[in-house]
């Protein structure tokens, strides 16, 4: 027998039964529904203390019974007939739940294409009828309110309708306005259309919005998404259920299947329950900006202790995020009103992902072990270890090629680069007095960038690789200083060194791209921090005078 999709967890068989049995129901080719299937919808809904749904195509034949919303229970692609963009899915919906079709409900209706979407509304206990009033919405050519709703309509006079006459109406107008349905159908892509959710709370200052807003852009570029729109909302604190209001939630819903998006990332973090209520309101995936970071993370290791640290960030970034996933995975115990069949999968998740977490806690340690005996072994050569460090994408790497000739990979991306390099630079320093030379050897390791508000799952799962930047002898902090917001660039990457175990070391100022500024720029910079050096890697600026302040055998050269 056909199966019931949905939130089935928690009925009983007999109502699973009477579910399936749906899948007998046949309406004429020319009803929109009949009253008995009205009926038994919604009885088995007020039975279940459940929304329902119903599919059927143009034959009147039933083809998927869901528990669950309109948003909650939409059909794949695969499911939907593939038809001319000029014309609707051939499927309708007939659906039971407490209020009229909202508009989380009428946007599933537009992605879907469907024919029309039946919301019955159930009569209150005791009342003869099992429905009270039903209302019908369908697609209208209208970029701006893509679909119609009729004003509440009785069974008696939506049953009278002739549906082949109505469709034949809807398809005419939408071929004749020359509006594609196409637009809101599922997006199938290479890659990911995504739309940005920006909030700008109390807290936040206009330009640090608004660098927020593009800094988050490029992590989805690095990521390989295409941004197509972003929506922004202004309120004193995030909503605690959908972090934006129930009104702007509508409107990203709306927008999102207007530019064709199939992933809303929004610009704070997340947490698992309001993850759940907006992907069941938008029907799209939901990520916040640490999801993002860890997704580039996962592209850019190349070497096994870099893919295993990134393991570690993902899980530990998941395991609070799994409560608040629905009812399907909440918890059953032991007590009253607890007691069930034992272990649920949400546990048995849990249990998976702690073991693995474990385990490569391990790994982690040994690898912090096998570090830690390197620079036991570089410290007995006494060669000085300088680590460069600084936001990512300041061109940390392209400085450290020019300086040694490595080939470590640079591209215009954040976080181009993950897994840290070590080279050899070797200084010459002259004595004018005794007209000779001296050659020093240092070790330039290039470090993982750092981001404003670094996710605290890649900081604790990346300290193998940070303890490279706590244990070296100096650091260069490189800045970028073409970017608008290289001031706050400086504060964040200040705050995530001191978030790290004290380092001993100095730490050299390094600003970077000098030749993409103007005048007034440098001179700003050069006046508010006068120890500083200031380069162009790419174009060979500057570098002469870096190499005299790393002469590290001079307790004054680095400050």
């Amino acid at each position: 027998m056909a199966s019931v999709s949905g939130n089935v967890q928690g009925l009983k068989n007999s109502q699973i039964k009477q579910l399936q049995q749906l899948y007998q129901e046949r309406l004429t080719s020319d009803g929109v529904v009949s009253l008995k299937l009205a009926h038994n919808l919604g009885k088995l809904s007020k039975a279940m203390h459940r929304p329902l749904c119903c599919y059927l195509d143009r034959r009147g034949q039933v083809v998927e019974v869901a528990v669950g919303t309109p948003e909650q229970t939409q059909l794949s692609p695969e499911a939907l007939p593939r038809r001319s963009t000029e014309r609707l899915s051939g499927i309708r919906c007939i659906a039971v739940q407490s209020h009229a079709p909202d508009q989380a409900a009428l946007v599933a209706m537009l992605r879907q294409r469907l024919d029309a979407l039946v919301v019955l509304v159930p009569a209150a206990d005791g009342a003869a009828d099992p429905i009270e009033v039903a209302y019908l919405a369908h697609v209208v050519p209208d970029i701006e309110q893509p679909w119609a709703v009729s004003s509440p309509l009785s069974l008696d006079d939506l049953t009278v309708e002739d549906f082949n006459d109505l469709l034949h109406e809807w398809e005419s107008e939408l071929r004749e306005s020359g509006f594609s349905s196409d637009q809101f159908q599922y997006v199938q892509a290479d890659h990911d259309r995504v739309l940005l959710v920006g909030l700008m709370t109390d807290d936040l200052s206009s330009h640090q919005f608004q660098d927020g807003l593009e800094e988050l852009t490029r992590l989805v570029e690095s990521a390989r998404g295409e941004v197509v729109g972003t929506v922004v909302q202004k309120r004193s604190q995030p909503h605690p259920q959908t972090v934006i209001g129930q009104g702007k939630v509508s409107e990203v819903g709306l927008q999102a299947q207007t530019l064709g998006a199939n992933l809303i990332v929004f610009d704070r973090d997340l947490t698992a329950t309001q993850i759940r209520n907006l992907e069941q309101t938008l029907g799209e995936r939901v990520v916040d900006r640490t999801a993002v970071i860890l997704d580039i993370f996962a592209q850019r290791a190349q070497s096994q202790a870099g893919k295993l640290q990134v393991e570690l960030a993902q899980l530990e970034y998941l395991l609070p995020r799994l409560r608040g996933r629905g009812q399907s995975l909440s918890r059953l115990g032991g007590g009253i009103g607890t007691r069930g069949p034992g272990e649920t999968k949400l546990e048995t998740e849990r249990r998976t992902i702690q073991r693995r977490i474990d385990q490569l806690q391990q790994e982690v340690n040994q690898l912090q072990a096998h570090r830690a005996r390197l620079r036991q072994q570089r410290e007995q050569q006494e060669i000085p270890v300088v680590a460069l460090v600084g936001y990512t994408n300041a061109g940390k790497s392209t400085l450290l090629n020019t300086l040694t000739q490595a080939e470590v990979y640079t591209a215009d991306q954040l976080f181009a680069t993950l897994d840290p390099t070590t080279r050899r630079l070797t200084l010459t320093q002259t004595d004018p007095e005794a007209g000779t030379q001296e050659r020093h050897d240092i070790l330039l390791t290039d470090t993982v960038g750092f981001i404003h508000h670094l996710p605290p799952a890649l900081i604790d799962a990346f300290r193998a690789t940070l303890e490279e930047v706590t244990q070296a002898t100096a650091l260069l902090h490189v800045v970028d200083l073409s970017h608008p917001a290289w001031q706050s660039h400086i504060e964040s990457v200040e705050e995530v060194l001191q978030s790290l175990p004290a380092m001993s070391g100095p730490i050299l100022l390094v600003f970077n791209k000098i030749d993409q500024v103007n005048s007034e720029q440098l001179a700003t910079a050069q006046q508010t921090y006068p120890d500083a050096v200031f380069i162009s890697a790419t174009q060979r600026l500057g570098l002469e005078t870096l190499r005299q302040r790393l002469q590290l055998d001079q307790p004054t050269a680095v400050a």
